[in-house]
């Protein structure tokens, strides 16, 4: 399994920003898709993720009601939609896939096997 990460760029705080990330060489549905983020000197930092096969969702704290993520089984393509942005969100931005992950595991990057290779979202004051 592939994944690839794009989207990326320069916005000013409060402007909103879509990543998408792409699947390759498997189907979507049967991975859960997360988004995690990490910035130079800081730890990777668990966003966002949304479970196999199914619409449900899962957040962090620091994001919940800012950002959206969503998925189209169809293009397999997963989303992240970002509003509100401040320069804390300044990082690079990776998706990540897992077939095992479960609820008490769903945000440890750990029960994640596939990375993309991240793209950087920098929010300027």
């Amino acid at each position: 399994v592939q994944l690839q990460a794009s989207g990326g760029g320069l916005v000013q705080t409060g402007g909103s920003l879509t990543l998408s990330c792409e699947v390759s060489g498997g189907i979507l549905s049967g991975y859960t898709i997360s988004w995690f983020r990490q910035d130079s000197g800081k730890e990777r930092e668990f966003l966002a993720g949304i479970w196999r096969g199914g619409p449900s969702t899962f957040y962090a704290d620091s994001v919940k009601g800012r950002f959206t993520v969503s998925r189209d089984n169809a293009k397999n393509t997963v989303y992240l939609r970002m509003n509100s942005l401040k320069p804390d969100d300044t990082a690079i931005y990776y998706c990540a896939a897992s077939a095992r992950a479960i609820l008490s595991t769903r945000r440890s990057q750990l029960v994640y096997g596939y990375w993309g290779q991240g793209t950087l979202v920098t929010v300027s004051s």
